[in-house]
């Protein structure tokens, strides 16, 4: 017979700080204050919100922070259920309506600004290795599925097959390989500022969003 009940899961989640032209980031509330957040609403059983990181709005200057969130949690994870683990990515697109959940992540730094320590790539590649900047890495997850979910919330919110190829990009990139290696999964959504969508509204599609994932996995 097989298992019954949902699927165990930790989900541990990232945002970014402010930068050029986004003086408040929406998503550093909205890690910050989550965990406080799932405790009054509660999550589903099996789900477990992990740890909740802000990274630095720097491509290069992210990598050590994301790289030991993620490998601290491999540590102390059996192999066993190295398959339960989940990278959920917020990043703030500053012209956005509505959520937009990334599909893939390309293999390619254009920044259109300079990132918080000044580098400014134009058309490198993220991983040399992987080969050019036409390389792209796709989530595991069914976006479908989530969106559905998510829809069900009345949430406005859409599938995106192009993360952008700033910082957001930057760390998907990285985390979308880091979870092929390890046999986890990742997934990046960008949220608008708080001035297009409430604070929260935001906070309650976060919720729900962890919800949608416990569901898809």
């Amino acid at each position: 017979m097989g298992s019954e009940g949902p699927k165990a899961i930790t989900i541990h989640v990232t945002g970014f700080k402010n930068f050029q032209g986004v003086p408040e980031n929406p998503t550093e509330a909205i890690v910050n204050n989550l965990k406080d957040y799932v405790e009054r609403r509660g999550l589903p059983a099996g789900v477990t919100l992990g740890s909740c990181t802000v990274l630095e709005v720097a491509g290069d200057g992210a990598l050590p922070q994301l790289y030991q969130t993620m490998e601290s949690v491999i540590s102390k994870t059996d192999p066993v259920n190295n398959g339960n683990v989940v990278w959920l990515h917020l990043g703030v697109n500053s012209g956005a309506l509505r959520f937009a959940i990334e599909r893939q992540a390309a293999n390619e730094a254009t920044f259109r600004c300079p990132d918080q320590l000044g580098w400014q790539p134009h058309q490198v590649s993220i991983v040399p290795e992987d080969g050019g900047i036409t390389r792209t890495r796709e989530t595991s997850f069914s976006v479908e599925a989530i969106l559905k979910s998510l829809k069900k919330g009345a949430y406005d919110v859409m599938i995106s097959d192009d993360a952008g190829r700033f910082v957001c990009n930057y760390v998907y990139y990285h985390s979308l390989r880091f979870a092929e290696q390890k046999g986890n999964k990742s997934l990046f959504v960008h949220v608008p500022l708080f001035s297009r969508i409430d604070e929260e509204t935001q906070m309650r599609f976060t919720a729900s969003l962890l919800e949608a994932i416990a569901s898809a996995s």
